[in-house]
């Protein structure tokens, strides 16, 4: 009998330690409730203990959460629609507030819904929708900041943490996108033919300039054709002075003389002269 109650005791003490130990794990929170109020919350990771048969364990993740939202509706500065596509990440700070007043990731998931949604649409509500679809990097920067900061300030009363919004895309709604697309493709074209039309303009000055300096270049050529025709002339004229002057003048002639005489003696032919030709007074020797 005494060894049934030491079996009893003991299977009740093991009851008791199995029933009253708790593990925390890193990426979560533990908090014990009980008769419905939570008295303790654990964030260290680590084995602890809490009151058998009358406290309740449950936990709440510590980690950071990415939630993304689906596609939502909202008009611009100038009224027209936009589809809008967000992600958030998001974190529990407080639990016992969080419990106190979500209770659970479902229903916080329903509030930063409801806080994004707002944020965008008062956002979205200050810009046209040409600013929007030709925003740069940096501007949609600007604007995932702007939300974040809002929806932020709205979940801190939560016990959650809003670290990032982000915004995944704008998108047209279906029935605007051909009109939109229609116009962005005119105004690109516009740009284009004014870029073209520049282009040209440009090519016409280049090609008027070069044909400018190409005719005063033809012009400069044709003056020093000119000017050096001119001294080559007057060059062969004094050398044609030069040659009929003086004793050059009858050396010249005794030459032109000889190579008539060499013409005209080719072959076998006689050759009558006159006692007065110029060739005579070569071939003759009268003594003098």
């Amino acid at each position: 009998m005494k060894k049934v109650l030491i079996a009893v005791a003991a299977f009740v003490a093991i009851m008791v330690l199995v029933t009253s130990a708790y593990i925390v794990n890193e990426d979560e929170y533990a908090c014990i409730k009980r008769f419905g109020k939570i008295i303790d919350t654990k964030s260290s990771a680590g084995l602890y203990f809490k009151v058998p048969f009358m406290d309740t364990k449950f936990v709440l993740p510590k980690k950071k959460i990415v939630y993304d939202l689906q596609p939502s509706n909202v008009l611009t500065k100038d009224k027209k629609a936009m589809v809008i596509d967000n992600y958030v990440i998001w974190q529990i700070t407080d639990p016992l507030e969080f419990y106190k007043s979500v209770s659970m990731i479902s229903e916080a998931e329903k509030r930063i819904d409801a806080a994004v949604y707002n944020a965008v649409k008062n956002t979205m509500g200050t810009l046209e929708q040409s600013s929007i679809i030709n925003e740069e990097l940096s501007g949609r920067g600007a604007l995932n900041e702007a939300v974040t900061k809002d929806v932020a300030n709205q979940m801190k009363r939560y016990g959650i943490e809003v670290q990032d919004v982000e915004i995944k895309r704008f998108d047209l709604p279906s029935e605007n996108e051909e009109s939109v697309f229609k116009r962005m493709i005119s105004e690109r074209e516009k740009i284009a033919e004014q870029y073209v039309a520049e282009g040209n303009y440009e090519a016409q000055k280049i090609k008027n300039e070069v044909d400018k300096q190409v005719g005063i270049m033809i012009s400069e050529a044709k003056a020093k054709e000119q000017e050096l025709l001119g001294e080559g002339e007057a060059e062969h004229i004094k050398i044609l002075a030069d040659a009929y002057s003086g004793d050059k003048m009858e050396f010249y002639e005794f030459i032109r003389t000889l190579e008539a005489m060499k013409t005209s003696l080719k072959g076998d032919k006689t050759l009558v002269l006159p006692l007065d030709s110029p060739l005579t007074k070569y071939l003759v020797n009268d003594g003098n």
